[in-house]
This record gives structure tokens, C-alpha cells and sequence, in this order.
């Protein structure tokens, strides 16, 4: 892809505000994305690029065992961009935004990672995740939420605070839920895992989360409203999820399931 005269501004941008570059590395068909650093912040099997590839993505996923036909989907770091083209390719229903610090990640996405240009109703922002839950004008304006925000680090999560997570919340509709992947180093991930889970129980009616997996990745959602759970219903809906999209959400059911014997 050329650049044009915005995204050598952008690049500008990134260099003045020291982003870190991005780097890109394949292994036996997976490629993957990295911040100066060996963390990855994202990969995508080159044979199935609308696929999600990684475990702890899809898990990011699981708010589909509760709405069916979303009408926006934000999601907050863009990463390879695998949660974007996948809301964009299964919800055509829906308008799908994704918000991305780094200029550098966007271009990179675009060249290697097979996202899509923006149209009617796909946008991808090169903006900071705070400012955006922070506008009034965005409000209210969401039904699915996903977060993924990390540095080239990767310890902690960029933003994690009470007040962010409200801000997050004030974007939802009234039945809208949140995804969010907490990850850290082994030395403080499980005490940064915690201070996230008990920002978000402020701002949220209802909080559980799955299994950790890739050694410190635990994925929670999050619920305006606390939803009604049947669980046969639930792994009908896995079941059809499946099928139509090749995820494995029966395990996600089975984690709520564990969840909720050992936390009632």
C-alpha cells in the first residue's frame, strides 16, 4: 500500500510522540504483530485471514452467547485487527468502530493483517481510547464494547481505572456489555487482574470471567444489566456459534458454568 500524504503525517505523529515501531514475524502460516518488543500483540493464520486465530481473542468473543444482532461494536487497540474484521464479516447488521493510538499499527494492519478499508460502516480512529469513551457524543451510542489496550510492555493493561471503566459504561446502551482482556507479567499479573475486576464490578451490574489462558490472559465481560442466565440456552447458543462461525463457545459456557459454581 502507498502511503498518502495523511499517513506519512500520522507516521510524523507516532515518531514525535515516541510510539513504538511495529514489527511483524510468520511462523508455520501464522503471522504476528509485535510493538518493539517479543510480546504479541496480535497474529492471523495468513490461509484464514477473517479467522480469529488466538484462544484468548476469541474468548473476546463471548458477549455472543447474549446478543445476537449487535448494532455497534467498538473496540478499543486494534492489535492485528482480528476482533474488527471479524464483527465487520459476521454483523453486517452492525457498525463496527475500532480505536487505535498508533498510526504505525493501523498502516500495518492494512498492509499485512488484511483489514478493510473504512466505509459506511466500518471506521477504524486513530485517537486516543480515553478521549473516545470520554465524549459525550459517544454515549450511550454502543452495544458491545471490547477492550484489548496495552503498551509495548504488555504488563498491565494501558487503562484500567474505576473511572475509565465508568466512562466505558456510559457508552453502552442500556442491556450493552463489555469484553476485556486482562493481561500482565508474571510478577503483578494476577494483582493488576484483580484492581481491573474491582473497577469494573463498580461500573457494572454484573462481572465474571473465564479461565486464564496463554499463561496470563484472562478475558472478563462485563454487563450493564445483569442478564438472565439459562444454561441450556446458552450451550444451544454456543452450539449455533460453532457452526456459523468455527469458535468455541461451549467452552466459553463451560467457563461461566465453573464461574458461577465457585462464586455463588
Amino acid at each position: 500500500m502507498q502511503k498518502t500524504g495523511l499517513n506519512l503525517y500520522k507516521a510524523t505523529q507516532a515518531a514525535a510522540m515516541d510510539l513504538p515501531e511495529v514489527t511483524i514475524a510468520e511462523h508455520l502460516g501464522v503471522r504476528t504483530l509485535h510493538l518493539s518488543s517479543d510480546a504479541i500483540q496480535g497474529a492471523m493464520r495468513t490461509a484464514m485471514p477473517d479467522q480469529i486465530e488466538l484462544e484468548y481473542v476469541q474468548q473476546m468473543m463471548m458477549w455472543m452467547l447474549f446478543k445476537y444482532k449487535p448494532q455497534h461494536v467498538v473496540q478499543l487497540g486494534l492489535g492485528a485487527a482480528a476482533l474488527t474484521k471479524f464483527c465487520y464479516r459476521n454483523f453486517p447488521q452492525a457498525k463496527v468502530t475500532a480505536i487505535e493510538l498508533n498510526p504505525r499499527v493501523i498502516a500495518t494492519c492494512h498492509q499485512h493483517f488484511k483489514l478493510p478499508d473504512n466505509d459506511e460502516r466500518l471506521q477504524v480512529l486513530c485517537m486516543n481510547a480515553l478521549d473516545y469513551v470520554n465524549d459525550s457524543a459517544n454515549h450511550g451510542q454502543t452495544d458491545v464494547l471490547q477492550i484489548d489496550l496495552y503498551d509495548a510492555a504488555a504488563e498491565a493493561p494501558a487503562l484500567g481505572s474505576a473511572a475509565f471503566y465508568q466512562a466505558c459504561a456510559n457508552c453502552l446502551s442500556e442491556d450493552g456489555m463489555l469484553t476485556v482482556n486482562l493481561f500482565g507479567n508474571p510478577q503483578n499479573y494476577r494483582a493488576n487482574c484483580n484492581a481491573n475486576i474491582a473497577a469494573l464490578q463498580e461500573a457494572f451490574d454484573a462481572v465474571v470471567w473465564l479461565p486464564l489462558v496463554h499463561d496470563a490472559n484472562t478475558v472478563a465481560i462485563a454487563f450493564k444489566q445483569a442478564p438472565a442466565v439459562d444454561f441450556e440456552d446458552l450451550y444451544e447458543r454456543a452450539k449455533a456459534i460453532r457452526l456459523a462461525c468455527k469458535l468455541p463457545a461451549a467452552k466459553w459456557v463451560n467457563g461461566l458454568k465453573a464461574w458461577m459454581a465457585e462464586n455463588a
